[in-house]
């Protein structure tokens, strides 16, 4: 009889765990950015991993392997969204917006995203790589070919202009 927890454990499987146990956070929060609750993101991470895992095989690139799992996340939300979908019917009047309007999320992330973009290309590229990537201050300074120190005070200087930025001191404010 064959132990079924012997036979999942595969160089496949785990590659696959190794993988999951490293970019878990990070592909976390993109879930996080598609969904409206935090259990609704790990569900959706959950059955994005599923779908990598059965393709884990087919991908051969290491540096793939996060944009599988992001247009899998995002497949997997739009066929919810589909689901899920409302009638919409048109009328005169706009109504009320609610102060529990979800869609301040998507308004925030475009403030800030405009924000970054607007950052020098260095202070940009630091801190997507460390927000948004999730990589520690000493993997970007290998990844950039800058000290560890050069790292810090660029997210130090790019954290503060974007404390300054008009844009998000009115986000900030009215939210």
């Amino acid at each position: 009889m064959v132990d079924v927890a012997e036979a999942t454990r595969t160089p496949r499987y785990d590659e696959f765990s190794s993988y999951v146990a490293e970019r878990g956070p990070a592909l976390l929060r993109m879930a996080r950015s598609l969904t409206s609750s935090h259990a609704d993101a790990e569900d959706l991470l959950q059955a994005a991993l599923v779908k990598t895992f059965l393709a884990w095989g087919r991908i051969s690139n290491p540096k793939a392997r996060d944009g599988y799992v992001r247009r899998a996340m995002v497949n997997t939300q739009i066929s919810e969204w589909r689901r899920t979908r409302l009638d919409v019917y048109p009328t005169d009047e706009i109504p009320e917006q609610r102060v529990d309007d979800p869609t301040w999320r998507s308004d925030l992330a475009d403030v800030v995203g405009r924000s970054i973009e607007r950052l020098p290309d260095r202070q940009r590229t630091t801190v997507v790589l460390r927000y948004y990537e999730d990589l520690t201050e000493n993997q970007i300074a290998a990844r950039m070919g800058v000290t560890l120190g050069t790292v810090k005070s660029t997210l130090s200087r790019a954290v503060e202009k974007l404390r300054r930025d008009a844009d998000l001191i009115i986000e900030r404010t009215t939210s």
